[in-house]
């Protein structure tokens, strides 16, 4: 069994526990701390969205800035971001007819209560992995590729995103299955997706340079205006950071220290909160230029009973 990485605090009771997996590797890319099972599969959901953008940039996708950023991103829905991914399409001539992800709600839940007030449906503009999907589009039509089978395994854009996995990752892939969006969605381990996050933070290339100064320089373009991991990016300077769905994590800083995690029952609750507990026991809250408090906030989760504060959720990092 995977040790517990987060307990569920309530009226000093421990009512739940989230087992799970996290590791923290140096900067010279040595395993600095390690919990549970870090070498073995996962799949990283949109924590490849970084990975898959960096196979665009090298194959000619024309992208910078904040829609460079949206095309890493598992966005909330904001009308800037509905915005972003029409100027994507545009560019190339197309538009959101194209898209091939499934329509949606947006992610983040008050911009879902704000278009069910008006009226809206779900689309497939507002679900949050349009932005990749436009990137996608925008590089078959950069490279004359077709586009009405751009999420096929064969699709030499699918092909080129795989060889970019495991050139990053230093894995092979273990597994191959379907993310939510459609898209298809390799396996790595903990270790290789802080690995391939560290190289993107510290590589001079000019593809991954690309790909990190957007995620660095347009944190709510990459998730929403409210979100733990455009707070996160703010706090810590020349950090990126992704997040993706069952509760995995991966963050790396400017030097090439890098962070994975993922809890074993997918709970996304969990999930910043064992992240700030992670950089906590490296002390990079306290580092000069990091605002520590903003780091520290994004790992509190209250439990209420009521409208009072009777509990949390911690975490509880083995060692």
């Amino acid at each position: 069994m995977l040790p517990v990485i987060a307990e569920v605090v309530r009226s000093g009771f421990v009512e739940g526990r989230h087992h799970g997996s996290v590791v923290a590797l140096g900067a010279d890319g040595s395993t600095a701390y390690a919990a549970g099972d870090v070498s073995g599969p996962i799949l990283p959901r949109s924590c490849s969205k970084p990975l898959q953008a960096l196979a665009m940039v090298r194959s000619g996708l024309d992208l910078d800035g904040e829609l460079l950023a949206l095309a890493c991103a598992s966005h909330s829905g904001e009308q800037f971001h509905l915005d972003g991914v029409r100027r994507i399409l545009g560019s190339v001539g197309l538009d959101e007819s194209a898209l091939q992800n499934p329509p949606g709600w947006p992610l983040e839940d008050a911009v879902a209560e704000e278009a069910l007030r008006s009226g809206a449906t779900r689309t497939t503009l507002a679900m949050n992995c349009s932005g990749k999907h436009a990137a996608m589009l925008a590089t078959c039509v950069i490279n004359d590729w077709p586009i009405a089978d751009y999420l096929d395994p064969a699709h030499p854009l699918q092909q080129t995103i795989a060889t970019t996995l495991v050139e990053v990752t230093g894995e092979p892939i273990a597994h191959r299955a379907v993310d939510g969006c459609g898209a298809p969605l390799l396996s790595v381990s903990l270790v290789g997706l802080a690995r391939a996050f560290a190289r993107l933070a510290t590589s001079e290339l000019p593809a991954e340079s690309r790909i990190a100064t957007a995620i660095r320089d347009h944190p709510v373009w990459v998730s929403g205006t409210r979100r733990d991991e455009a707070a996160l990016l703010r706090a810590v300077p020349g950090a990126i950071a992704k997040a993706g769905a069952e509760s995995v994590y991966a963050v790396a800083l400017a030097d090439g220290r890098a962070f994975a995690l993922k809890t074993e029952d997918g709970a996304a609750r969990a999930r910043p909160v064992v992240m700030a507990a992670l950089l906590a026991r490296f002390g990079i809250d306290e580092e000069s230029g990091v605002d520590g408090d903003s780091v520290r906030r994004t790992g509190e989760s209250l439990l209420y009973g009521g409208s009072a504060v009777v509990g949390e959720i911690r975490a509880a990092l083995p060692g």
